[in-house]
């Protein structure tokens, strides 16, 4: 099945990754979560961005993940995966395993070393990007990543390399909006942020978000009725959602501590770090508690 990059819309899911007792990745926990993502009704998958810990993960692990996840997708949905790597060659290498897993299109991250000019950053995407025929998303997260492209930057990259065709935004409705501007209407833009403010990212133009799976199905809800054109419902289900992901997206660390842990309180699902990681307190831990019972169960149907 192919999804062609201007018709990519909705929530998709990003997973979290969950490891066993011995900090292993756990393939039964991995499964669980794609199944309760589907049955959700996201509008797709994807694996290996921060939510991911993929800065945790072995060049191997990377690639069990893809394995695992194009499994249980069975093509499905659409599909992608994040690339991490920190060079070239090492994020083309990355690149070929995501194509024969699958993978209907890829998102670059930019190297996880240094700090360079844009010049470097658009030239370091491009030849990746040339190396592949599949749709290439450029992951724009410089609050999180410490690192990112201007919207005239990114419209280069653009310009530069047509299969660069997607946004991985992560930013607020205002900077978002800004960023659609600049790099014109031929490239669908995804926002994140664990979901805050999605329904005014919506308005601003996104073609969806990239979330991880705690308040999936509110989001998908959220995004559904706003699509509809239903802003009662749009609301009412961000409104329910708002509470958690505030408490949740307080920084990354603290997401995968502690959005981690509301997935799995809301799957039914034991969460085991693997170190180095921000462990919960006990006043966190309670606090995620009782969002988990506000919010209910995550079901497979």
């Amino acid at each position: 099945m192919t999804f062609e990059p201007e018709k990519l819309h909705g929530i998709h899911a990003i997973l979290y990754a969950f490891f066993d007792r011995d900090e292993k990745l756990d393939r039964a926990a991995m499964k669980r979560q794609t199944d309760i993502c589907i049955a959700q009704g996201v509008h797709g998958l994807a694996a290996l961005g921060l939510a991911t810990e993929v800065s945790k993960l072995t060049g191997n692990e990377r690639r069990t993940v893809m394995d695992w996840l194009a499994e249980d997708n069975a093509g499905r949905l659409p599909l992608a995966f994040t690339i991490f790597g920190t060079s070239v060659a090492e994020q083309i290498e990355q690149v070929r395993h995501a194509e024969r897993a699958g993978a209907d299109w890829v998102i670059l991250q930019p190297p996880p070393v240094g700090s360079f000019g844009a010049k470097e950053y658009i030239d370091f995407f491009g030849r990746v990007a040339d190396a592949t025929a599949l749709p290439v998303a450029i992951q724009n997260a410089p609050a999180f990543l410490g690192r990112g492209l201007t919207g005239p930057d990114l419209a280069a990259l653009r310009n530069a390399h047509p299969n660069v065709r997607v946004l991985k935004a992560e930013g607020s409705a205002v900077e978002v909006k800004a960023l659609m501007d600049a790099v014109g209407a031929d490239m669908s833009v995804f926002n994140g942020r664990g979901g805050l403010e999605l329904l005014d990212g919506l308005r601003a133009g996104c073609a969806g978000y990239i979330l991880a799976p705690d308040l999936i199905d509110y989001a998908v809800r959220a995004y559904n009725a706003f699509r509809a054109e239903d802003e009662s419902r749009a609301e009412e289900a961000y409104r329910a959602m708002l509470p958690s992901a505030v408490t949740v997206m307080q920084g990354i660390e603290h997401l995968m501590c502690y959005g981690k842990r509301l997935f799995a309180e809301r799957a039914g699902l034991a969460v085991h770090d693997r170190a180095p990681a921000m462990r919960p307190t006990d006043f966190g831990q309670s606090l995620i508690v009782q969002h988990a019972r506000a919010l209910g169960m995550l079901q497979i149907r």
